[in-house]
């Protein structure tokens, strides 16, 4: 049996397109009688795309006691071919085998994002043993070794810094989008990028116990919860074979006339049934791309269209990643809040850091003139830099470098600091000659239209929800700015794959919304993920089931109105396909319909379903 399915699926996409485009022609020729031979044309349409049906149903029959609607059309393509009406079999085969390409067709997507994560684990690292450093595989790591990690590498276990400071970048677990600075002490993960400084650690937990191992198994394992929609015909087939067979034997008990029981089998299948989903799927996954959408997964639509939380993740989600300088404040009377901005600029004019970076292209874009050159530069790793800006040392940095340095702040500096630090705001604070000077505020740039979408959003009946790796205070602050009042912040990616779980245990459907690599198991636990594929990494994109190509977060709130529209769509095609199907079934009762007709006149529902659903690819909100 096993065989029979691997030679089923043989050939695959490139098979069934060439199965169609024969059987199509074939029955063309048999129709008008092009071909002038007593062989009927049509047989290439039953064996090419009616054998396949007739085997997928007897094997799922057989081994699984399975009963889709391949069932039903199998005994409706053997009883035409038992009575001779050989194109309404190949008629019939053709119809559903179109149909089952257009599903497969939305649904067949690569996912390679466990794979990219694997790439993510580091490959070596630096055992120290006395005054003796030696590379060995970090899989042979143990607990208890003391381990060097350089600028650039890749922190190999989990463990606690011993010596050395430096900035880590973390945003492979919490997404933050600036580094997190570190010194002895503090705790550092695997798969973190170590930026700056040289630091000696102690590993804690290893293997399969460590950050990157177990983000691995959350997404290997994330969407092992999620329910696959199962199409509306096949969860009706059991019904739909009983019926078409009772119908099928009382016609023929009391008519004694086989033709019309062949006939009830033949207009019984359901050609428009199994159309109708596909059919405006691949018509709203059309409009979708249009919106600068790229839908992954076939049913993706369908349970975006059920979902009661939208939840959004923050940096790069719903702001734009970058931070920018949003204040320049002075404590010194003889500078203004420009001078302090200036003397910053210059001097993290050689930083690599990405903090001085960002006040580098802040100073570009607002001041638009020349930045004062560093006559002098060191780069501090876990504090900031050191430079002689004119003739002046400046100290640019972290309070702890301001304190190193013999610099204290009286309460109303750091009054002033904490009001932006309440906010969110990342402070980088200047000394003049050792003088306490000022700072500069740097802060997560929350995007034009976040406030509209989640307007939009709620009144189209969806709650939005703030689920995030940044601080608490970040989080608030941008979710008071927007209007959500349900906010989680400071979530490991563990964190949000628990929250999804019980919120669906609770009996909602969430919609998670997000960009980076820590998102990925959530966007694939999620009853739908969207990731932002254009600033998102590439692992958040293969996660999830759609992906906004364009990044632009204002389209959402049609892609969710698209969703529901496509739904009602869904359902006016099944009311009428069921409706046609029972007017057809009455005529077939009656002698009306012979099996080519009545094989004419459903397929004539199966087109009405297929333009009614194309109306999808121009719709868009009034």
């Amino acid at each position: 049996m096993v065989k029979l399915k691997e030679i089923l699926e043989w050939g695959g996409p490139l098979k069934e397109k060439a199965s169609l485009a024969v059987s199509a022609l074939a029955l063309i020729i048999s129709f008008f009688h092009l071909a002038p031979v007593s062989f009927d044309p049509a047989w290439a349409a039953v064996l090419l795309c009616g054998i396949p049906i007739i085997l997928e149903a007897f094997i799922g029959l057989i081994t699984e006691f399975d009963i889709k609607a391949d069932v039903l059309v199998s005994i409706a393509l053997i009883a035409s071919i038992v009575t001779g009406e050989i194109f309404a079999a190949g008629e019939i085969a053709f119809i559903m085998q179109l149909g089952a390409f257009l599903e497969e067709f939305t649904v067949k997507k690569a996912r390679e994002g466990i794979e990219k994560l694997v790439h993510l684990t580091p490959r070596t690292a630096r055992r120290l043993e006395g005054s003796k450093e030696t590379i060995i595989p970090a899989a042979e790591v143990l607990k208890g070794d003391l381990l060097r990690v350089l600028p650039g590498e890749t922190v190999p276990a989990d463990g606690v810094i011993k010596s050395g400071r430096t900035s880590v970048n973390q945003a492979v677990m919490t997404g933050e989008s600036l580094p997190a600075d570190k010194g002895p002490g503090d705790e550092v993960s695997s798969g973190t990028v170590n930026q700056f400084g040289s630091f000696d650690m102690e590993a804690s937990r290893v293997g399969e116990d460590s950050s990157i191992q177990r983000m691995i198994r959350l997404v290997q394992s994330a969407d092992a919860g999620k329910a696959k929609i199962v199409g509306i015909a096949d969860r009706w087939a059991t019904w739909i074979v009983a019926a078409a067979m009772i119908s099928a034997v009382l016609t023929w008990f009391f008519t004694g006339e086989p033709m019309r029981a062949v006939t009830i089998l033949v207009v019984f299948c359901p050609c428009a049934l199994v159309l109708a989903t596909p059919a405006a799927i691949m018509a709203a996954i059309g409009n979708a791309t249009k919106h600068g959408f790229l839908v992954r997964e076939g049913d993706a639509l369908e349970r975006l269209s059920a979902v009661s939380k939208m939840t959004f993740d923050k940096t790069g989600t719903l702001t734009y990643g970058t931070p920018k300088v949003v204040a320049a404040v002075s404590f010194m009377k003889e500078y203004g809040g420009e001078k302090i901005f200036a003397l910053a600029a210059g001097a993290e004019a050689r930083s690599e850091h990405p903090l001085g970076k960002a006040v580098l292209r802040s100073f570009k874009e607002e001041k638009k003139e020349d930045i004062m050159s560093a006559e002098e530069f060191e780069m501090i790793p876990g504090r900031g830099v050191k430079s002689v800006v004119m003739g002046k040392e400046i100290l640019a940095g972290n309070r702890e470098l301001l304190w190193e340095n013999g610099i204290e702040l009286d309460g109303q500096h750091r009054g002033k600091a904490e009001s932006y630090l309440q906010q969110g705001c990342t402070v980088i604070y200047l000394s003049v000659d050792r003088n306490p000077a000022g700072f500069l505020a740097l802060s997560d740039t929350l995007r034009e239209e976040a406030g509209e979408v989640i307007k939009q959003i709620t009144e189209i009946g969806a709650e939005p929800v703030l689920l995030t790796g940044d601080h608490k205070s970040a989080a608030m602050h941008i979710a008071g700015q927007l209007g959500i009042m349900e906010v989680h912040a400071e979530y490991l990616p563990e964190d949000k794959l628990s929250w999804i779980n019980t919120c669906e245990g609770d009996q909602n459907r969430v919609c998670m919304i997000g960009d980076g690599i820590n998102d990925a198991p959530a966007l694939k636990r999620a009853f739908v993920g969207i990731a932002m594929g254009g600033i998102g990494s590439d692992i958040a994109v293969e996660a999830a089931d759609i992906a906004l190509v364009s990044d632009e977060i204002k389209e959402i709130p049609h892609l969710l109105s698209l969703s529901k529209k496509m739904m009602r769509t869904i359902h006016y095609n099944l009311g009428f396909s069921m409706l046609l199907n029972f007017a057809a079934i009455i005529l077939a009762v009656t002698g009306v319909l012979n099996p080519v007709v009545g094989a004419l006149v459903h397929n004539a529902g199966s087109l009405a379903v297929i333009i009614n659903s194309a109306f999808l690819l121009k719709w868009s909100v009034k």
